[in-house]
């Protein structure tokens, strides 16, 4: 018996042959980035995915648990191309290996790109782009407000044109982050603060910046807070090649800062040179509309009336004469109107 004992192997249950197999693939291989397409996407009603990624020749399992899935700036959907990263494992209930992914990225094209492009077509269906909403600029603001950081290139920038340009204005900075997690919250509170003080125009921007430094101008609660208010709002994000949501809700974009500080001011010769302009207008169509009215008043001096008034007035005299007589004849003798 002993010696059939020693010889006897060692005979595992399919649960502890699973444990085993889900413990080697998490020590040995642990954490992966893996590439594939997406196939069979499905949201649970606890709110966890489930997923195979795929490519020509294998599929994988993954699973990605609310939490995670909740922090993603795009959606997943089937064929996309993407990038996770996750624990390899085993679910020992099936025995199947799996990753739970905590990770995820499109593939060739950002994370943050598609999020941008997604947010643009839902808030374009939605009307916030409409040319028809759009304000017009006034022509001689005196209260100019920005939103930008008090510290960047950007507020410098707006008051040097200012400045140049036409310096007899105010400009009420509300300083608010314009890069990390809480810049979009301060950027609205910017804005809507701004537009409840009465400034007569607004410009909200920064400086240039990767797509990422200037997300906060992406952000849906930003580009709403843009397309509500009442006071007129430049969006000037980044440099001449870069757009933000911002720019397509504003009633105006500029390219820079600098060209949106342009853009509400005109300069102060060419104010001067249209005050002109207007003024010679207006002194032409005064000259215009008195030589009309001398012209008219010599052509009714020319007139019998105005040359022989007496003449007028006697005529006028006797025709009226006239007439009271022969109301008097029909008055003793009704015939005598019919001779």
């Amino acid at each position: 018996m002993n010696s059939m004992d020693e010889n006897t192997p060692e005979i595992w249950t399919v649960s502890q042959l699973t444990r085993r197999v889900k413990n080697l693939l998490e020590a040995e291989i642990s954490y992966v980035w893996v590439s594939g397409e997406i196939s069979n996407w499905r949201v649970s009603p606890a709110g966890h995915a489930y997923f195979n990624l795929r490519d020509e020749d294998s599929q994988v399992d993954v699973v990605m648990f609310r939490g995670k899935l909740m922090q993603l700036r795009f959606g997943p959907e089937n064929g996309l191309e993407v990038i996770i990263h996750g624990l390899v494992t085993v679910y020992e209930k099936r025995g199947n290996y799996q990753i739970v992914c905590d990770e995820m990225e499109p593939k060739g094209l950002g994370a943050l790109q598609l999020a941008f492009e997604k947010l643009k077509r839902k808030l374009d269906e939605e009307g916030l782009f409409d040319e028809a909403h759009k304000k017009p600029l006034p022509v001689l603001p005196r209260r100019i407000g920005v939103v930008t950081s008090p510290t960047g290139a950007a507020i410098r920038d707006i008051l040097n044109v200012l400045e140049r340009r036409f310096a007899n204005v105010h400009v009420i900075l509300f300083p608010a982050r314009v890069q990390g997690d809480e810049a979009a919250e301060e950027i609205v509170e910017g804005i809507r603060a701004l537009d409840e003080f009465g400034v007569d125009v607004m410009i909200v921007g920064r400086g240039g910046g990767s797509l990422e430094d200037l997300w906060p101008f992406n952000e849906e609660i930003v580009v709403r807070a843009v397309y509500q208010v009442e006071t007129p709002i430049i969006s000037a994000v980044g440099h001449e090649i870069d757009f933000a949501l911002t720019d397509f809700a504003a009633d105006l974009r500029a390219p820079t800062p600098s060209a949106a500080a342009e853009l509400v001011v005109q300069e102060r010769e060419a104010l001067v040179k249209n005050v002109q302009g207007v003024r010679q207008r207006m002194t032409q169509a005064i000259a215009y509309r008195l030589e009309q009215t001398r012209n008219r008043l010599a052509l009714a001096r020319s007139c019998y009336l105005f040359q022989r008034p007496e003449e007028v007035v006697r005529q006028r005299r006797q025709q009226l004469d006239e007439l009271r007589m022969r109301l008097q004849d029909a008055a003793t003798d009704p015939m005598s109107t019919w001779r």
